[in-house]
């Protein structure tokens, strides 16, 4: 019996049947993406440290250099103060005073104090006592950044700046010595040195270099202090960089005002 019924629904069409695809066994594309990224992420990392590990001996190199470059106007600065002492006492300090006894008490450092912008600090020295008396431990443990070389690892109330202490020599001992006397001339002549950190001093110390120090200066370097060599502070007011390969023949001549050696320029 046929179905003549208006209202009934046609029926719908089938829709045909989409098997869904097969997963590949391959790799997603996010996950070769991710696997892309983080090897160039390696890359960078590598190519970054490489490229520290290039530029940082440049770096130091260039610190270095600014350090030195300090140090040396601080030497220069000692240079003016002992030139201006000398202009106005026509002799340079004595490398220290004594007392009765001939016992030291206090250093040319302490003594050009005047000449380094450091009047106040000056007039606080008790000069009749020794530097380490207890009137003058306030004094000794005050920072003189002038007296400090900036390659250093010492405190900073420790100076490297020391006189080449010699009967024949600029600092002789108390006794004061004028540029008058210096006949093998102010350029070929060391007043002022860099001894290792090792052998650092108080700046109201005393206490210098001797011949035998300056002869074996930097053949042991230590701590602290540049490089190669040190600066030294001639009795014309120019500072050189005198390397630890200098011949100790002529650290002998530069150390003599009068000696009458042939000192070539330059070390």
């Amino acid at each position: 019996m046929s179905n003549d019924n208006p209202y009934s629904q046609p029926q719908q069409p089938q829709q045909p049947y989409h098997q869904p695809p097969e997963k590949s066994g391959g790799m997603s594309t996010m996950a070769i993406v991710g696997i892309v990224l983080a090897v160039a992420f390696v890359v960078m990392l590598v190519c970054g440290g490489v490229l520290v590990a290039l530029l940082l001996p440049a770096v130091q190199s260039a610190r270095e250099a600014a350090r030195r470059m300090s140090c040396s106007n601080n030497m220069k600065q000692i240079g003016l103060a002992l030139h201006n002492y000398h202009a106005t006492y026509n002799t340079l300090p004595p490398a220290y005073t004594v007392d009765a006894n001939g016992r030291p008490m206090h250093s040319w450092r302490s003594i050009i104090l005047p000449f380094m912008e450091q009047q106040a600090l000056y007039e606080q020295i008790d000069f009749s006592k020794p530097w380490d008396a207890p009137e003058n431990q306030a004094v000794s443990l005050t920072v003189v950044p002038s007296y400090s070389c900036p390659s250093t690892t010492v405190d900073p109330t420790m100076t490297t700046y020391v006189a080449v202490v010699h009967p024949q020599g600029i600092f002789s001992g108390s006794t004061a010595v004028a540029f008058r006397q210096v006949t093998d001339g102010l350029a070929n002549t060391v007043m002022v040195i860099e001894a290792d950190s090792g052998n650092a001093v108080n700046w109201m110390s005393p206490d210098d270099s001797d011949l035998q120090a300056f002869l074996a200066a930097g053949t042991a370097r230590d701590q602290g202090g540049h490089a190669g060599g040190a600066n030294v502070l001639m009795a014309d007011g120019a500072v050189q960089f005198m390397t630890d390969a200098t011949d100790q023949n002529l650290r002998k001549a530069l150390v003599t005002k009068d000696g009458a050696e042939q000192v070539g320029s330059g070390f």
